[in-house]
């Protein structure tokens, strides 16, 4: 396989004028194709395309809209075998988990193509019977989304299709290290017949794309999924401009196992929300709170369950966590697992690379990590556990809270009083409670604290690409 991935600009794929870079498959460090590199001129064609879009689409209906996009989405699942290997090449998860990445980005474009059709207005009763009151909802305009490497499809298609539904053109700034697949999504909307300008793909250097769409006055909308360090910058620019923003930004998600908790169960549903994507998950469960009571037996289990995990190239039979999407994550996990060994961690299993070729790390668990510890207080972003075992529900909530992040949390407990008290204690966007029930369509998604703001999930995610007017007049 070789793909040779262009911009989609006004309608057209087409070179980029800053030239090409390569795109690596993480399982093996082979050039496996390359992407086209925008400069300002490429932007420039993509904000002008974006605004005549965006006039066409605004007044095409919410009706014809969503069979559109419905179109779209029934060619993604057509397509669902070639994007999925395309993925899991680009990106290295395994082929199971791409096609169901591909199968789920099809189900957001349907939801959102229908819910679109549902973004209602009201009647605000007037105070005199020759007045009547109105508001209705208007898409805020052009939008500039910038999605990331670990999810290629599911980040970018929660941004176009909310978009798309609610009457808005997009440029999507897509993902350097993945943008097959990516490309793919937008393939399967401009072949549904998507009026040229509507939706628009450009690749290149992140920051310098950010800094040139963000202020281009033909923007009037910003949504990006990424690092905390990086959203601030963002919305920070955002602000200075007026523009309004959604945020989904980092997470180091918490886990408490309560003393009554069904512990084989948390086990097996915690490994494999931990170690899927090879932990390159904003929500996945890191820091694991365990009652000290159950603690042993949890750990037993879990470290267990992440030996048996077999690590390898991701279109490999059998194989279930593949590799780090590129060298900067592997050295991460090293440098991570080096500075909590030094601290007085405890490696219950994994802790290094696997092999010399590819960008693959054992499963890690980490336990007596102390609080000093880079991977207790940064994201890691990649297949590290950190146990430790509290005694007092207290405790448990405090460590819960400790850090500025609050994306996704997880309890697991039989008690009625603890599933509401934990619901209403844990300081999280998402608090997910004997199972992980997050990121499904029609579920709002994101978080508060650092973790950002605005939801790209649920019919939360439209509002934000709507303005309401109100209209009231004298007859």
């Amino acid at each position: 396989m070789h793909s040779d991935t262009q911009l989609f600009i006004d309608g057209q794929w087409r070179p980029g004028h800053g030239g090409e870079a390569p795109v690596l498959n993480p399982a093996n460090e082979e050039t496996i194709g390359s992407h086209a590199v925008a400069d300002k001129a490429d932007l420039d064609d993509a904000a002008a395309a974006a605004l005549h879009g965006f006039t066409k689409w605004r007044n095409t209906s919410a009706f014809e809209r969503s069979k559109l996009m419905r179109r779209a989405a029934d060619l993604l699942r057509e397509r669902n075998e070639s994007v999925a290997r395309a993925m899991t090449m680009e990106q290295g998860k395994p082929l199971a988990e791409s096609r169901m990445e591909a199968a789920a980005g099809a189900d957001v474009i349907d939801w959102l193509a229908e819910e679109g059709r549902r973004a209602y207005g009201r009647i605000v009763p007037g105070r005199a019977t020759n007045v009547s009151q109105m508001v209705v909802k208007e898409p805020v305009g052009p939008v500039a989304a910038f999605s990331p490497w670990n999810f290629p499809i599911n980040q970018a298609v929660r941004k176009i299709s909310a978009a798309l539904a609610s009457g808005c053109s997009i440029i999507i700034k897509g993902p350097e290290d993945t943008p097959i697949s990516c490309a793919a999504l937008v393939a399967a909307f401009a072949d549904a017949g998507l009026p040229p300008g509507v939706l628009n793909l450009v690749f290149g250097d992140p920051a310098a794309i950010s800094a040139y769409l963000i202020p281009h006055p033909a923007i009037r909308k910003i949504s990006f999924t990424g690092s905390t360090a990086v959203g601030k910058q963002l919305a920070s620019l955002a602000g200075l401009h007026m523009k309004r923003v959604t945020m989904e930004l980092g997470g180091h998600a918490p886990a408490i196992v309560f003393e009554d908790a069904d512990v084989d169960r948390a086990v097996k549903v915690l490994t494999a929300s931990k170690f899927r994507n090879a932990g390159q998950v904003c929500v996945a469960p890191t820091r694991f709170i365990v009652h000290e009571s159950v603690y042993p037996k949890f750990v037993d289990g879990f470290v267990t369950a992440a030996k048996a995990i077999k690590v390898g190239d991701g279109l490999a039979e059998g194989v279930t966590m593949g590799p780090l999407a590129h060298a900067r994550r592997l050295e991460a996990m090293e440098a991570l697992t080096a500075d909590a060994v030094s601290h007085g961690a405890k490696v219950a299993c994994g802790g290094k690379r696997v092999g010399n070729r590819g960008y693959f790390f054992a499963p890690t668990v980490l336990t007596d990590v102390p609080m000093g510890a880079r991977v207790m207080n940064e994201e890691p972003f990649g297949p590290i556990a950190i146990m430790s075992a509290f005694s007092q529900y207290d405790a448990a909530i405090s460590e819960a809270n400790r850090l500025t992040y609050g994306l996704a949390a997880y309890a697991y407990t039989k008690s009625a009083k603890t599933m509401a008290d934990v619901g209403r204690d844990v300081e999280s966007g998402m608090v997910s409670i004997n199972h992980h029930g997050l990121a499904l369509p029609e579920l709002p998604f994101g978080g508060v604290k650092d973790s950002g703001y605005g939801s790209e999930g649920g019919t939360e995610a439209l509002e934000a690409y709507l303005n309401p007017k109100l209209i009231t007049q004298m007859t």
